[in-house]
Parts: C-alpha cells; sequence; structure tokens
C-alpha cells in the first residue's frame, strides 16, 4: 500500500530530567493541560494534517502508553488505510542488542515498517512537545523547495541556543551549517526536532550510519551533518505559534501555566482539535465551601477546598481547609485536609495526607524554605506525603 508519507513518532525516551514523575511512566504518556497526554498533541497534529499512518516507536516504560494509544479511534487514526502502530525494540537473530540506541537508529531499526507503505516522504516527530503544526503545510514546502530534508525551526533567545540543533541557512535560504548544542551558537534559529525526509534519500543515509561504529546513531548528531557534507539540500521550516519542550520539571510546569494565561494554546479551537483518549467521567463538583479561582479543573474532580491559578486533572480530590495553589494536579491525587501545595507537581494517585505543606513562593518568603524556592518539587505517583510533613525546594518524594 503506497502512500506518500508517514509519520514516525519518537516516544521511547526515559524523561530522566521528570525525576520521580517519569519512575513508572513513559514522558509522551505524561497527564498535561488537565485533560490531555503529551502524546496526544502530534498524534492530534497527525489526524487534523490528513497524515493517517503514525508508527509510535516505544521503548521506557510502553505498556501504559501502549493501552493509551490502543487502535487509535480517540484520534481517527484507525482507518482501514492507514493507522497508528506500536513499534517496540525488537531483537532479530544474531544481534546482541535490540534497544534503539538513538534517534537514527529507531528509524533504522523500522525500515522494514516504513518500506511497508514505500512512502515517497517520512515525517519523523518527538514525543514531548506541546504544540498545534500543520504537517501537510510542511510537506507542501519540503516539495516546492525540492529540498531532501526539512527541518521544522524557529527563533529562541541566543542565550538559550545552546539546548537546541542550531541551523545557519546561506543566502539561498538553505542551511550551510547545523550545529548540535554549540557552545558558541552564530544563529538563533533552533531546530524543534522535526523532521521531513525524501525517503530514498534518508534510507541511504541511515544504512550509512548504521554501518559507522563511532556514530551516536541521532539525526542531530550524525545524520544530517552527513547529509550536509555531502552537499543535500536541508531547508529550514520556520514556525512562529506556540511549542514548548516540557522536557524538565519547570518546563512542565510552565507549560501547564500557560493553559492559564493569554499566551495559552487554543485548545478551544474546533478547526484543529487536540483529542484524547480520555475516561467518561461525571462533571467536576465544587462543594458549598469550595472555592476555585483562574484554572482548569476537570472531569471528575472534587473541589471542597480552595483552588487558585491551578491545573486539576481528571478526579483529584481536594478537601476541606485544603489549598492548591500555582500547582499542578495529575489525576487521581488527593490534598487531605489542611494541606498546601502551591508551585509544585503532584503525580497521579498522590496523597498529600492532612496538615501537610508541599512548596513554597517563588521568592522564599515563607519562614520555613530555606531557599529560593521554586517549580521544582516534584512529587511522585502513588506516592504519600506523610501528615504535617513541610516539603520545599528541589524535593523529590517518589513511591
Amino acid at each position: 500500500m503506497k502512500k506518500k508519507c508517514i509519520a514516525m513518532l519518537l516516544a521511547g525516551g526515559q524523561g530522566s530530567r521528570l525525576y520521580a514523575l517519569t519512575v513508572s511512566t513513559a514522558k509522551p504518556d505524561m497527564p498535561f493541560g488537565g485533560k490531555y497526554r503529551i502524546i496526544d498533541f502530534p498524534l492530534s497534529n497527525c489526524a487534523n494534517s490528513g497524515i493517517d499512518t503514525v508508527g509510535v516507536l516505544t521503548q521506557y516504560q510502553p505498556l501504559q502508553l501502549n493501552r493509551y494509544i490502543g487502535s487509535g479511534q480517540a484520534w481517527d487514526l484507525d482507518g482501514v488505510s492507514g493507522g497508528v502502530y506500536i513499534l517496540p525494540p525488537y531483537q532479530s537473530m544474531n544481534e546482541k542488542n535490540s534497544w534503539f540506541s538513538g534517534t537514527a537508529n529507531a528509524i533504522y531499526q523500522n525500515i522494514g515498517f516504513i518500506e511497508l507503505y514505500d512512502p515517497e516522504y517520512v515525517l519523523i516527530l518527538s514525543g514531548d512537545h506541546i504544540y498545534k503544526m500543520d504537517y501537510g503545510q510542511m510537506l507542501d514546502e519540503h516539495i516546492a523547495k525540492g529540498a531532501d530534508c526539512t527541518i521544522a525551526c524557529l527563533r529562541v533567545p541566543l542565550s538559550d541556543a545552546t539546548r537546541f540543533g542550531i541551523m545557519n541557512p546561506g543566502a539561498d535560504g538553505f542551511v550551510e551549517q547545523f550545529e548540535e548544542k554549540p557552545k558558541h551558537p552564530k544563529s538563533d534559529l533552533a531546530s524543534m526536532g522535526i523532521y521531513i525526509f525524501t525517503w530514498k534519500k534518508l534510507r541511504q543515509y541511515l544504512i550509512s550510519d548504521e554501518e559507522n561504529p563511532s556514530s551516536d546513531k541521532d539525526f542531530g548528531k550524525n545524520v544530517i551533518p552527513a547529509m550536509l557534507s555531502a552537499g543535500e539540500k536541508i531547508w529550514p521550516y520556520p514556525f512562529s505559534g506556540y511549542w514548548r519542550d516540557v522536557g524538565t520539571i519547570t518546563s512542565l510546569w510552565d507549560a501547564n501555566m500557560d493553559m492559564l494565561s493569554d499566551t495559552r494554546l487554543d485548545l478551544r479551537d474546533s478547526s484543529w482539535p487536540i483529542k484524547s483518549n480520555s475516561e467518561a467521567l461525571p462533571p467536576h463538583f465544587v462543594g458549598p465551601d469550595g472555592e476555585v479561582l483562574h484554572s482548569i479543573v476537570t472531569e471528575g474532580c472534587e473541589v471542597y477546598g480552595k483552588v487558585e491559578n491551578s491545573v486539576l486533572s481528571s478526579s483529584v480530590v481536594v478537601e476541606p481547609g485544603a489549598r492548591v495553589h500555582y500547582s499542578v494536579v495529575m489525576p487521581g491525587a488527593v490534598i487531605e485536609s489542611g494541606a498546601v501545595v502551591e508551585y509544585a507537581i503532584i503525580g497521579e494517585n498522590t496523597r498529600v495526607c492532612a496538615g501537610a505543606h508541599v512548596g513554597a513562593p517563588p521568592d522564599g518568603s515563607a519562614e520555613w524554605c530555606v531557599a529560593t524556592c521554586g517549580p521544582d518539587i516534584t512529587i511522585g505517583s502513588g506516592a504519600e506525603v506523610p501528615a504535617g510533613a513541610m516539603v520545599y525546594k528541589s524535593v523529590e518524594v517518589a513511591k
């Protein structure tokens, strides 16, 4: 079955910079924005862009993510001629190691899957970004420019450029130089980790890269520089909308808080819906003494205390006298009577027991906070904060 373009979604990252939150959960399966999981965004973008065949490459903690994706029906990706396919690493005869050793190796190991559809183009995506993008427009520009590779990019502050792959375009607009996380960046044009390749060309470079024993098997470090060295045409595709890489505690907290701000991603846009495989739960309930101010409160929640400037995922309970302030509370968590949660992320099915205090204002004004605090408190899934405990900066509580 021949396809013009199929997508390969890299969703196997461990997410170690999210600490306790990803001990038992893959990063793309992390709850976000009350109703969603991070992987909902690239899957919805594919469906909205008319790309109906998506290979999801899993590796770390895949069971829950596989269950969540299911047949792809939630995103309208379960058609007869396409669909979502879970692609875990596997070991073939005479192979000693089956794990994906890099982003390029992950695609190399799935050349067989790609060739089932004989595509002209392959879209490579990451499973840990929050954004909306029409990949169809990006593909049209790739074809119009006659590019071998097109890289989605955005402008970043030069002080942040050291964290990205940085592109330096020439006079004709095509990329002349690509530097992965340079110490002294020459440009502020950063790669978003979203690529479209002409498949016949990419296949050659994947095989060549796999045969190189000194390669890191990575697109940014190896494949793209090799293509540039060989004179292949690489085009930077500009993106100006909302985009967040949520690979750290602070960036995950910031992105959730963005959903309450004027800069938020429009999740009510019926022309570009972000869909999720969420449970059918009763409407949220606010008790007689409950108070909700400037917050997202999702289905199944019960609020008897005060919630302000916060994002509550499904089935969260805030008991009488409890207060949740500038925080992200993930599904099934319970904040008991008299407990305070502020400037923190609380993992799934966590219990903050009565009278406990988690987090502190970023100005360090709390008497018990010995240093400037911020959104770097992580309470992992299924953990319990004991009654009366005081938890503040740089604390990680696991189950």
